[in-house]
C-alpha cells in the first residue's frame, strides 16, 4: 500500500544550541561548497568533551575511582580522540585499525581498553606491546594471550569477561562455571598475566541490572584476591542511554503508530527507544546509587577499593553531530512526495538494519522562502528500491528544491558510518569538525596546535 492515510505526529529532535546556530548560519553553506556539495557529516568535539566530562564528574560526585573509555565503534572520527587524553578517560577499541588510530592520536596504551570477542593474534600482539588493558573473552583466547605475552617478554594486563548469569544465551564472556578455572589459570607460574579484574557485556539500557551485575563482579574480585590477584577493576561496558526526542512526543508517536504512516507500509518491527530516562551522566549516577542489600553500589566499590570502568559510545557523542544531504529532486507519490537526496541511506545506518531513524529531518533552504507545508519521504540516490532514508512521511515547511539541504539531527552515534559503503563508487561522506564559525575536514592523524 503506497497511500499514507494520515500524517504521523512530529518527532522533533532534542538538540544542543551549537547545532541550531550552525544551521541558521552561512557557515553551513560554506561547508557544503567546500566539500563539493555533500552529503557530509558535521561533528562537534566540544559537545563530546562536555558529555565525557559529565560522566567523569558523576563518578567523582559519588567518590568512586574510575575511567570512562570512549567506545570508538560508535563513530570513527579522529576529532573525539584528543578529548580522551584527559585524566580519567580513555578509549575502548576492538580492532588493529582502531588501536592504531587511538595511538596515532595521542592515547597511551595504558589508557586503551581492548575488547571484542575472539581477538586475532595481531591485535593481541599490538595491545601487549603497548600495555593496553585486555578484556579476555574465553579460555582459548586466554591461552593465546599467555603464549604471546611469554614470546614478547611482556606481562598481560587483563580483565576476564563474565557471561551474565541473567543472559545465558549471550555469546560474550566466560560461562559462570568457567570463571574460577580462568582465575586459577592466571595465577599459574607460566602465565605472565596480571588479573586486574572482571567485565561483562550486557544489552539494554536499564541501570538496575548493570548495578546488580557490578555487585556480582565485586564478589568475584574478592574471590580472586584470595588467590593473590590484585583484582581492583570492574567494567560494566556501555549501554548508557540516550534520548533523541521529548517524552510526550515519543509517547504520542508510539501510542498511535501504524503502517499507514509509512511509505509502502514499511513500519519497522523494532527501533531504538528514542526517549529514555535516565540518560548519560544521570544514568551513571543511578547505577552508582542503586542499593544492593541495603548499600549503594558506590559504597560497595569504595569499601572494596575497586575502580569502575565504563565504555560508553553513543552517550558520549549524543548531540555532537548531524548529517547533511543535498536535495536532488522531488516528485509526487499518491498523497505525499518523494524527496531524493544525494548520497545513500547507508550513511544513516538504521535503515539498512531494517529499522528507521525516527527524529524528524530538517529542511534548510538556499534562500528564505515561504511555502505550503508538505509531507514527504526521503530516498537515497542509488538504483535500489529500498534505498530510503525516511520511510515515514514527515512534514516539511515547504516543498524541497534542488540544492536545498536536509539535515538529520543527532546522528553521531552509530548513524554516520556504521554501514557506510562506496556503492556506485560514490565517495564516503566526509566528516567536518566545527568550532564556532571555524571548520575543517576531519583527518585520521591531524597535526594540531598543542593546547
Amino acid at each position: 500500500m503506497d497511500l499514507i492515510d494520515t500524517l504521523s505526529p512530529p518527532l522533533p529532535a532534542l538538540e544542543r544550541p551549537w547545532a541550531h546556530r550552525l544551521r541558521a548560519s552561512r557557515t553551513l553553506w560554506e561547508i557544503a561548497r567546500g566539500v563539493g556539495g555533500g552529503p557530509f557529516h558535521v561533528v562537534h568535539p566540544a559537545t563530546f568533551a562536555e558529555n565525557l566530562g559529565g560522566m567523569v564528574a558523576a563518578l567523582a560526585a559519588e567518590r568512586v575511582e574510575g575511567t570512562v573509555y570512549y567506545g570508538k565503534k560508535a563513530n570513527k572520527a579522529a576529532a573525539w580522540l584528543r578529548e580522551c587524553t584527559r585524566p580519567g578517560t580513555g578509549v575502548d577499541v576492538a580492532s588493529v585499525p582502531e588501536l592504531v588510530h587511538a595511538l596515532g592520536n595521542g592515547l597511551r596504551g595504558e589508557a586503551i581498553g581492548v575488547t571484542g570477542a575472539a581477538k586475532p593474534d595481531g591485535l593481541l600482539w599490538l595491545a601487549l606491546r603497548h600495555h593496553c588493558l585486555l578484556a579476555v573473552d574465553a579460555a582459548d583466547e586466554l591461552e593465546r594471550v599467555v603464549r604471546l605475552a611469554a614470546e614478547l617478554g611482556e606481562t598481560a594486563e587483563v580483565l576476564l569477561r563474565v557471561r551474565p548469569p541473567s543472559a545465558p544465551e549471550s555469546r560474550f564472556g566466560f560461562a559462570p562455571d568457567a570463571v574460577a578455572a580462568a582465575v586459577r589459570r592466571c595465577a599459574e607460574p607460566d602465565a605472565p598475566v596480571v588479573l586486574r579484574g572482571f567485565s561483562f557485556h550486557l544489552d539494554g539500557y536499564d541501570p538496575v541490572p548493570r548495578a546488580e551485575l557490578a555487585a556480582y563482579l565485586i564478589d568475584l574480585c574478592h574471590d580472586a584476591r584470595a588467590l593473590g590477584h590484585p583484582a581492583s577493576k570492574i567494567s560494566i561496558g556501555g549501554g548508557i542511554a540516550v534520548s533523541y526526542v521529548d517524552a510526550d512526543d515519543w509517547a504520542r508517536f508510539e501510542s498511535g503508530r501504524h503502517d499507514g504512516w509509512f511509505h509502502a507500509g514499511r513500519n519497522p518491527d523494532r527501533t531504538y527507544p528514542y526517549h529514555q530516562a535516565p540518560t548519560g551522566a544521570a544514568m551513571v549516577t543511578a547505577i552508582l546509587r542503586h542499593g544492593i542489600a541495603g548499600k549503594p553500589l558506590a559504597e560497595r566499590l569504595r569499601a572494596a577499593g575497586i575502580e569502575l570502568l565504563l565504555e560508553p559510545g553513543r552517550a558520549l557523542v549524543d548531540g555532537a553531530g548531524f548529517s547533511v544531504f543535498p536535495v536532488l529532486g522531488c516528485k509526487p507519490a499518491e498523497d505525499h512526495l518523494i524527496t531524493t537526496v544525494a548520497g545513500l541511506s547507508m550513511s544513516l545506518s538504521e535503515q539498512w538494519k531494517g529499522s528507521e531513524f525516527l527524529p524528524d529531518p530538517l529542511l534548510v533552504c538556499r534562500e528564505s522562502q515561504g511555502g505550503t507545508p508538505v509531507r514527504t519521504i526521503v530516498a537515497g540516490s542509488s538504483c535500489m528500491e529500498y534505498d530510503v532514508l525516511t520511510w515515514r512521511a514527515v512534514e516539511l515547511p515547504a516543498r524541497p528544491g534542488t540544492g536545498d539541504l536536509l539535515v538529520y539531527p543527532n546522528t553521531a552515534g552509530y548513524q554516520m558510518d556504521k554501514n557506510e559503503s562506496g556503492f556506485h563508487q560514490l565517495p564516503l561522506p566526509p566528516k567536518v569538525v566545527v568550532d564556532g564559525d571555524r571548520w575543517h575536514v576531519d583527518t585520521d592523524y591531524p597535526i594540531q596546535e598543542i593546547r
